[in-house]
């Protein structure tokens, strides 16, 4: 027998105002309310909110906390200054991607990391068993905090309205009152576009939520969510990387600092598997017939076959677009199989749409 879905403390809140709820990664999460274009679209033109608390939060401190981080993560933690957040990446010991986060230098020797929520428990137990050696705690804050992600050209204007002070510029975090409650603030988010995710306890979400409600954001679902971030050019685990898949397989090579002296879980493999070169690769793909791409579906290439990642109609561009990972060496025009008919796709450099427009080639 499955185990029930967990609630965040926006689920009754959310319920009453008609969101379709779904199961996901062991949560029951909204994944519309208005319709997944319409919530598109209003992230894209105003401003949308969405309920992120199923992430889970893992607290790093004491002296050794830098170098088990430097230990753990792919990118190069050293480089975050205080108020900094860095995006990377956990990998096996054979370069396999467990997990995709997000880390935010506090204070001198405090991190918090932001893992996926179907990963957490195995990213914080992997945290834990490499911590022996390292003069560093290991907390997991998943059950303390809650977050709203606020996102949209007028997401600024929006909480600076309800902020104690002047908000955190991209990538980079700070302590706020927000509405009245001590939250942390995070320039960052899934959507391509300028905003915020806020971190408050749980007892103070529903107020923050009803807040934003009021101010004239819109509730934007999984759906949404979704349909942003692919547009956006950003990866989804458990779609376009998993433990088979290297960082370099992933388009997320930039994420490996393979700085000299520098050593992190897997670097031995990933520092060959580059020299080597000839592994696959993910590239975006813009289909301009009628249709949709979707995850699984086979693509032909000159060079062998390859496989649609994520894929979806584009609510910005009125099309379908893709991630698809195929062998080294493609471009130009391929050919996706779509329920035996095979239709024209376009290699194209993503992401697909910045600041609501679509990219040069898109």
């Amino acid at each position: 027998m499955s185990a029930p879905l967990r609630q965040t403390p926006l689920h009754d809140a959310q319920a009453a105002i008609g969101a379709r709820m779904v199961a996901y990664a062991g949560w029951e999460m909204p994944v519309r309310y208005d319709g997944v274009i319409a919530e598109h679209l209003a992230v894209r033109s105003a401003v949308g909110a969405f309920d992120v608390s199923h992430m889970g939060e893992i607290e790093t401190t004491g002296p050794g906390a830098l170098e088990l981080l430097m230990l753990l993560c792919t990118n190069d933690v050293a480089r975050v200054p205080i108020g900094g957040a860095q995006y990377s990446l956990l990998c096996r010991e054979d370069g396999g991607v467990l997990d995709d986060v997000f880390s935010y230098r506090l204070e001198a020797e405090r991190y918090l990391t932001v893992t996926n929520a179907a990963n957490h428990e195995r990213d914080l137990a992997w945290f834990r068993s490499h911590a022996g050696g390292f003069d560093a705690q290991v907390i997991d804050r998943a059950a303390d905090y809650a977050m709203i992600a606020v996102q949209g050209p007028l997401a600024r204007e929006v909480v600076q309205a309800i902020a104690s002070a002047p908000l955190p510029e991209r990538m980079t975090i700070g302590a706020r009152t927000i509405n009245g409650a001590e939250a942390l603030v995070a320039a960052t988010g899934y959507t391509g576009e300028d905003g915020f995710e806020i971190i408050v306890p749980e007892a103070q979400v529903i107020a923050l939520w009803n807040k934003l409600k009021s101010a004239g954001v819109a509730p934007a679902g999984l759906g949404a969510r979704d349909t942003l971030r692919l547009e956006a050019g950003m990866n989804l685990y458990g779609q376009d990387m998993d433990e088979t898949i290297t960082p370099w397989e992933a388009n997320l090579g930039w994420t490996v600092a393979l700085d000299e002296g520098r050593n992190f879980i897997g670097r031995g493999v990933l520092e060959k598997q580059k020299a080597d070169g000839g592994h696959r690769v993910m590239v975006g793909l813009v289909m301009d017939d009628k249709g949709v791409l979707r995850h699984g579906q086979r693509v032909v290439t000159p060079n062998g076959d390859g496989e649609i990642l994520s894929g979806s109609f584009s609510p910005t561009l009125g099309k379908s677009i893709a991630f698809a990972r195929v062998p080294a060496g493609t471009s130009g025009t391929l050919q996706a199989d779509i329920r035996g008919k095979l239709v024209p796709v376009r290699v194209v450099k993503y992401p697909f749409v910045r600041d609501g427009n679509a990219c040069d080639g898109v």
